[in-house]
């Protein structure tokens, strides 16, 4: 399978290029560290400021539809601590730490981290006409805010829009690329998927895309078999030249560390 890969690496550049978070444009740690705990210590305190409202009735039914049995609070809150602990991609899961990170985004408690070479490679992409997109396992809401609240800026506006578990299905899945594809309207071919996650990375080359994983300097997990990688998005990006055609594959597996 890693042959037929590389084999159906064209020249040119991708049409879109949709990119993971977690590992890949922002620090794995922080989420973790950070996000995580923040949205656990409130799961309980949430849903009791906002018994009744529309927003919990949404993470209720949402809990309900996954489990395919009726929830209370009180049984909605044991799945969602559960999920928690677990570090569960849980669909209703992702909504709820979305709507609590909202506060604390609104409130300057939190903000998204973004590694210093993804604006630039952000705005690269757009002067190029490629299309930029981000999948994650959060919320389309949750994604939104990251990237709204940055050391950066505001980056929302280089980006077209965003996937997530509830719009395109889990990352683990090829046919959640296939949808992905058929939702840009491009053929897999003409897409990159950008991941540090083996399994995501398998199942989109499983799909037709094109794939880079990445390891940022700090990550000290094992290399992902298979897959190009790249320690930074600055490898990915044209660099134009004379007689250049700026082809952003041929690049060795590491960087120099100094590009972050």
């Amino acid at each position: 399978m890693p042959g037929s890969r590389e084999a159906r690496v064209p020249e040119s550049g991708p049409r879109a290029v949709v990119l993971d978070i977690e590992g890949t444009t922002g620090s794995l740690s922080h989420v973790r560290d950070v996000l995580f705990p923040y949205a656990r210590e409130r799961l309980a305190p949430w849903l009791a400021a906002h018994r009744g409202t529309a927003p919990w009735r949404q993470v209720l039914d949402a809990v309900a539809a996954h489990t395919g049995e009726v929830q209370d609070e009180a049984s909605a809150l044991a799945l969602l601590e559960q999920w928690a602990d677990a570090d569960a991609k849980a669909a209703p899961l992702k909504t709820l730490q979305g709507l609590i990170w909202a506060g604390g985004y609104a409130a300057g408690e939190l903000h998204g981290h973004v590694y210093p070479d993804v604006p630039p490679a952000l705005e690269c992409w757009r002067t190029q006409g490629t299309g930029r997109f981000i999948y994650s396992s959060g919320s389309v809401a949750a994604q939104r805010d990251w990237f709204g609240h940055t050391a950066h800026g505001d980056l929302r506006p280089l980006l077209d829009g965003y996937f997530d578990l509830t719009t395109a299905g889990p990352k683990a899945d090829a046919d959640s690329y296939r949808a992905i594809a058929a939702e840009l309207a491009h053929a897999p071919a003409d897409l990159l998927f950008v991941s540090d996650v083996g399994a995501e990375l398998d199942a989109a080359a499983e799909a037709g895309w094109r794939t880079v994983a990445v390891r940022r300097p700090e990550d000290d997990r094992e290399a992902v078999p298979g897959h190009k990688a790249v320690a930074s998005l600055t490898p990915l990006i044209s660099r134009p030249g004379p007689g250049s055609s700026a082809a952003p594959f041929d690049t060795p597996t590491q960087e120099d560390p100094s590009d972050e």
